[in-house]
């Protein structure tokens, strides 16, 4: 039963990070029992541990949707989340180790050249890269709850941040800031990193307001 769960899980939260599930989206009992071909109280098992996690919410008599926060929830949550995502950026100043600063490389280099080569173009593209340059990080930071945490505070963002990606300059813009604090990152300069990183993943209140009212 525990492997059913989890299995339900990882598929709502593939479904979330895929873009294939979006803020407010319904999750529907029976298509999640039909896909995994498991029986209803996984299910419900996996909403209570979703819940749990502020992932989705359980309505009464309506099933369970995906979250939407609010503007003040918004803005509570990316406080939070640009807090994480500094320290983590701060602490892989100091630990990195070569191989994961050879990864680090490898992915400002991509998001560079996706930013050179297609501008505006393809930013679903650039959302996964972004993601991958975000993960090497908090991975090079060696505190695997730190990265647990920003796992959890990012899926609930997720949709908002592959969305600002269509906005025209912000590729190249956020290419830009990938470099400067890879580069603080190689240079050992913690704070300055840590600083960097928390302002990279900051929306102004414009910006926020604009993806609430794109996002419905």
């Amino acid at each position: 039963m525990a492997g059913q769960t989890e299995q339900v899980i990882n598929g709502v939260l593939e479904d979330i990070e895929h873009g294939r599930l979006g803020p407010g989206d319904v999750l529907e009992e029976p298509a999640l029992i039909d896909r995994h071909g498991v029986s209803r109280t996984p299910v419900r098992e996996a909403f209570i541990q979703l819940e749990t996690l502020g992932l989705i919410r359980r309505l009464p008599r309506k099933g369970a949707v995906v979250f939407k926060p609010t503007l003040e929830e918004f803005l509570a949550i990316l406080e939070v989340h640009a807090r994480l995502e500094g320290l983590a950026a701060g602490l892989a100043a100091r630990r990195m180790n070569a191989t994961q600063a050879a990864e680090l490389e490898a992915v400002v280099a991509a998001c560079e050249a996706h930013a050179r080569d297609k501008g505006d173009g393809d930013p679903f593209g650039y959302y996964r890269l972004n993601l991958k340059f975000h993960e090497t990080v908090a991975l090079g930071s060696g505190n695997p709850y730190l990265v647990e945490m920003i796992k959890t505070h990012a899926r609930k963002l997720l949709a908002y941040y592959r969305a600002r990606y269509s906005y025209p300059g912000s590729i190249p813009a956020s290419a830009r800031e990938h470099r400067q604090i890879a580069t603080l990152i190689f240079e050992r300069r913690r704070e300055e990193a840590e600083t960097a990183m928390a302002r990279h993943v900051q929306f102004d209140q414009v910006t926020v307001m604009d993806l609430l009212a794109a996002l419905g």
